[in-house]
Parts: structure tokens; C-alpha cells; sequence
């Protein structure tokens, strides 16, 4: 007879020669008569823990899958999957509500572990059986539960927030009812289950849930429409930020929608009176990030990073020297993906704006700047880099493609926190996009210039003012006129004292000036007023100030760090203002 030698290994593991019945594991005996009354006893009518019956706008089609999905004999399970308030639980509750009748039970089950789908079983048991139950465990009632599922058809169970979709395998197998399940993982679901992806709201139906919370059965006037949808854009559409400032709207009348936008950061983390303050927009993506946390802290330092950028179309190829590891870059992406916090492409990255919100406003940890800010200036000054200087004229694809996330770095820039983002390239990527008439998107990029050129080289600077006058006409292109007066105003009485009346920088920005006015007597007589006090000067024999080259030291201020600096840049007018200053100077 030959030996052999067995070895188990790992717990629960049984190693024999020869094997008829073996048990490993925990295991739950029921009684013969409990076996028994798990066939014999009838659900009572209507039996259902269903939560109240939610507003829900711009479903349609989805809760039509839900129908058609689960119709079909083979398909008796649907996952819906997407990102933290997208609507999940919202579309599987209004499903089940409007299907009540054709259900013996509709038992709604929190299942973010195999420890809370176990206590949704075993309530289930209390309920059917209670005389029994009320003195059982926890899990031979959930067993009961099981049996008693697996003897009655017509039920439908909702897996609400399911973490793992190995918590469900269990529960998919059995033909007898429907199963729909809500998770923010979008991978490792089983082949015979279906899917649905679930995005935000169209703007329309997300309006008109705003508009729902806000005013009730009341008809909202034009411009409360007009609020409502600049508002829902804010919010990106996404329903559980649509619901809570609904609420907390209609809980406050006294503030009204724009103060509502303008305080939109601080909102995020406010609930109104009765809502369970964890289900606000700010809590529920924190426990998701503590959860990626602990999965994979790469994949959250890049989600702090995109925080920064703009939420659309961020190249993957930006996002490559946040690691030395191309691969931990792309399975930190991934995992990102699954918990649908990012949209991917094979190329490019998405993320919610909202998500980003949240990210930015995260408190920083001591001194330091808030998380992710400076990984993502480092990564777009080493993509700049190898560019040169955006075109004078025409049109460059590679800078086009990072302008909005330069735009939305600029933006973004925390309040005094000091950028690492080269000055210089946020004022010649203004001049650009000025160049193709974007001014309004330039006005971040001279916004953060700006800032940057006083804090190395001092407001008298020619840079920072020249700097300065861009701005104000940038204001001007993007048609905000007092913006443009405020900039430009207290600069021609600045460029006239530190470069003289007559310096060609003077009567650019006096011009611009005179534009913005938008009155034609007040134009003429600022012109007016430069031109002649520029001859008198003239007249007098006065020495005139020396226009500073790009390397002259400000006659008050110390020069730092040239390099950060913008290039001589140029002096901006328009066409109109030229035209205003030659005239002048010829009626004079």
C-alpha cells in the first residue's frame, strides 16, 4: 500500500485520505419544525420596510431598464452603480414604490457589509415570524430568512450601498423574486447580473427639482427659473446637492438663491432641519475617500491633485511624474474609477465639479498648502515646460489642451497661498488667449500673474503694471466695465507718477481707460486731461520719464527673482481707444 501524506492548511481546511461529509465553518442547525414553518408561513399583505417615497425628476428611461431588466426570466438581479448622491438609492426606491402591487414583500436592506445584510435578514424574520424571532440570534434568524425566500416567490430585496460585490453573490442565485442592488463600485459584479451606469440629471429635470424644493406647488416666475438652473449648474446636476439646498432653501426663506451660490462651499456641509446630517454632498464623499484611503493612497493623492484642474478632458499623459511608476499611476485611476469618483478614456480623466469642491475645501494640515495644490502646479509646469511661448498668432493644439486646467489652476488659487506656477507663463498664456478674443478666461491667468509680480517685484514694477493693464483690459473684453475702471483707474495716475504723462504706457492704460467709461464726455476729457498736461510738460522743458527697459530696476523697489517674472510683455489697447488718443492729441 502506498503512504501518503496529507496536509491542511489554512483554517477551516480538512485534509484526509478519504472525505465523505465535512463542515468547516460556522454553521446554523435549525429544528425540523423551524424548517417546516420557513414553507408554511404566508408574508402578510403588503409586508415592506420601504423608506418614504422620494422626489425623483428625470428618471424615466432609467426606471424603465429597472422594468424591462428585471421582466426578463433570466435576469432577476439589476445593479445600479455611480457616484455618491448620484441618485442610486432615489431610482431603486421609486422603482419599488411604483411596482409595489406586483410584490408579496419589498424589504429594503443596508448592505455596506456582510454584517449589515445579516441584520436586514433577520429583522425580515422578526416580521414574519416574530413569537420565534424575538428570542433567536441574529444569524439563525437571517438563516431563516434565506429558507424562507428560497420556498416564496414574488418578492423584491434592495441591496442598498453594496461595498463588496462578493457580499451579493449569495443572494443573486435564487429565481424566486428580484433582486436590485445600488453601489458605487462600478467593476467585479458577476456576468449575470446587469448594470446601470446612472449619470447626473439633465439640467432641465435638475432645475425642476430645485425648483420643487424651493417653491412647493407655487409656479416659479422667469427669473426664479434663471436662479434655479444657473444654480443646478453650480451643483453639476447632482440630485443629493439639488435636495439638500432645496431643503435648505425652503427651511431659510429669507436667503435667497444667488446668497445661496455665493456661499455655495460652506452649504455643501450643511443639512437642513430633519435630514440625517451624514447624507449631506461633503460627508458622503469624505467616507469614500476614507475608504480609498485605505485601498490604495495613491488613487487619492491623484483625486486631490485633480482637484485643482479643470473637471474635464485632463490629460492622463499631465497626471505621468505624480509617481515614478507609470502602472500605480493607471491602477490608482482605476480603483478611482470603480468607486466612480472619475470617468476615464483611454486617454483622459473626468471628475465631478462638485468632487473637486469638496477636495479643495478640505482643511489643510498645519502651515502646509491644501492637499494636492502644489502636486498639481509641479505637474503643469513641467507639461508647459517643453513647450516654448504660446504662439503670437494662430493656434497651438498641445496649449490648447492645457489652458483649461492652467485657467482653473489660477482660479483656484487659495488666498494667500503663494504659487509655484511661473508668473510668466500664466501672463503669456493670457496674452494668447486674449489674442483669440477669450478674455474672460484670460482674467484668472492676469489675476494670478498679478499677484504673484507684487509679491516679487512690487506694485511699481513695470512688469506687475504692465501686468496690471492687461488686466483691466481683459475686464474690458469680457464686458465687465466697473471691474476695468476699478483695475485701470488709480494705474494711469500710477503709470503717470512712476513713467511720466507722456510715456506711452500712460496713454495706453488712460485710453483703455477712457474705453471702459463707456461714456463719450467723460472719455474726452480724461484724454483730454493726459494730453494736455503731457504738452505743458513738454512746453516747460521738463524731463520726461525714461521708459524702464525689462531689466531696469523700479526706482523704489528692490528686484527678486527675474526669472519668475513675466516677459516686457506688452502694453494692450484696443483699436477704439488708439483711435481716441491720436484724435485727442490732434484736437489739442
Amino acid at each position: 500500500m502506498t503512504d501518503f501524506t496529507f496536509q491542511a492548511i489554512g483554517a477551516g481546511s480538512v485534509a484526509a485520505h478519504h472525505i465523505g461529509t465535512a463542515i468547516t465553518g460556522p454553521v446554523n442547525v435549525l429544528t425540523a419544525e423551524l424548517l417546516n414553518s420557513a414553507r408554511d408561513v404566508q408574508a402578510p399583505a403588503g409586508l415592506t420596510n420601504l423608506p418614504p417615497l422620494p422626489l425623483c425628476f428625470g428618471r424615466t428611461s432609467e426606471l424603465g431598464w429597472l422594468r424591462g431588466t428585471l421582466g426578463q426570466p433570466a435576469a432577476g438581479t439589476a445593479v445600479v452603480q455611480g457616484l455618491g448622491g448620484v441618485g442610486k438609492s432615489t431610482l431603486a426606491l421609486t422603482y419599488a414604490h411604483r411596482h409595489r402591487r406586483d410584490y408579496t414583500v419589498l424589504w429594503w436592506i443596508a448592505a455596506a457589509s456582510p454584517d449589515h445584510i445579516e441584520q436586514s435578514l433577520a429583522d425580515l424574520a422578526l416580521r414574519l415570524i416574530p413569537v420565534w424571532a424575538g428570542s433567536a440570534s441574529t444569524k439563525d434568524r437571517a438563516a431563516w430568512a434565506m429558507l424562507w425566500l428560497q420556498w416564496h416567490p414574488g418578492w423584491l430585496l434592495i441591496f442598498d450601498n453594496v461595498e463588496d460585490p462578493a457580499d451579493l453573490q449569495p443572494y443573486v442565485s435564487t429565481s424566486n423574486g428580484h433582486v436590485i442592488a445600488t453601489s458605487r463600485r462600478s467593476a467585479s459584479w458577476p456576468t449575470s447580473v446587469a448594470t446601470l451606469a446612472l449619470d447626473v440629471l439633465d439640467l432641465a429635470a435638475a432645475s425642476e427639482l430645485l425648483c420643487s424644493q424651493v417653491l412647493g406647488a407655487t409656479s416659479p416666475t422667469h427669473r426664479q427659473i434663471q436662479e434655479t438652473r444657473a444654480l443646478s449648474a453650480d451643483l453639476g446636476q447632482l440630485p443629493i446637492a439639488l435636495m439638500q439646498a432645496g431643503g435648505y432653501l425652503a427651511q431659510n426663506p429669507t436667503i435667497s438663491i444667488e446668497r445661496y451660490r455665493r456661499r455655495l462651499i460652506g452649504a455643501l456641509d450643511k443639512a437642513p432641519e430633519g435630514v440625517d446630517p451624514e447624507r449631506t454632498v461633503a460627508r458622503i464623499w469624505r467616507q469614500t475617500i476614507s475608504t480609498l484611503t485605505e485601498r490604495n493612497p495613491l488613487a487619492v493623492r491623484v483625486l486631490s491633485t485633480l482637484a485643482w484642474l479643470a473637471p474635464d478632458d485632463i490629460p492622463v499623459g499631465l497626471l505621468t511624474p505624480i509617481t515614478d511608476d507609470s502602472d500605480d499611476l493607471h491602477e490608482a485611476l482605476g480603483v478611482l474609477a470603480v468607486y466612480c469618483m472619475v470617468s476615464l478614456t483611454q486617454d483622459s480623466v473626468s471628475i465631478h465639479r462638485l468632487v473637486q469642491t469638496t477636495l479643495r475645501n478640505q482643511p489643510p494640515i498645519g502651515d502646509s498648502a491644501p492637499t494636492g495644490r502644489l502636486e498639481a502646479e509641479r505637474l503643469l509646469s513641467a507639461a508647459v515646460a517643453p513647450l516654448g511661448e504660446p504662439p503670437d498668432s494662430g493656434r497651438s493644439p498641445a496649449w490648447d489642451r492645457l489652458f483649461p486646467h492652467l485657467v482653473a489652476l489660477a482660479a483656484t488659487t487659495p488666498d494667500g497661498h503663494a504659487d509655484t506656477f511661473p508668473a510668466g507663463r500664466y501672463a503669456s498664456a493670457a496674452l494668447y488667449l486674449q489674442g483669440l478674443g477669450h478674455d474672460a478666461r484670460a482674467v484668472p491667468l492676469l489675476t494670478a500673474a498679478l499677484a504673484r509680480c507684487e509679491a516679487l517685484a512690487g506694485a511699481e514694477h513695470e512688469l506687475t503694471m504692465k501686468v496690471r493693464s492687461n488686466l483691466g483690459h481683459a475686464y474690458h473684453g469680457a464686458g465687465d466695465f466697473e471691474r476695468s475702471i476699478a483695475t485701470l483707474e488709480p494705474l494711469v495716475a500710477q503709470c503717470a507718477q512712476v513713467f511720466g504723462d507722456s510715456h506711452p504706457g500712460t496713454l495706453t492704460v488712460a485710453a483703455n481707460l477712457a474705453n471702459s467709461y463707456r461714456d463719450y464726455l467723460a472719455a474726452l476729457a480724461l484724454v483730454l486731461m493726459i494730453v494736455r498736461r503731457s504738452k505743458r510738460r513738454r512746453a516747460r522743458g521738463a524731463p520726461q520719464a525714461v521708459p524702464c527697459s525689462p531689466d531696469a530696476k523700479p526706482p523704489t523697489r528692490p528686484r527678486h527673482h527675474h526669472a519668475e517674472l513675466p516677459p516686457a510683455g506688452r502694453w494692450l489697447r484696443t483699436r477704439r481707444a488708439s483711435t481716441c488718443v491720436s484724435s485727442m492729441e490732434a484736437v489739442a
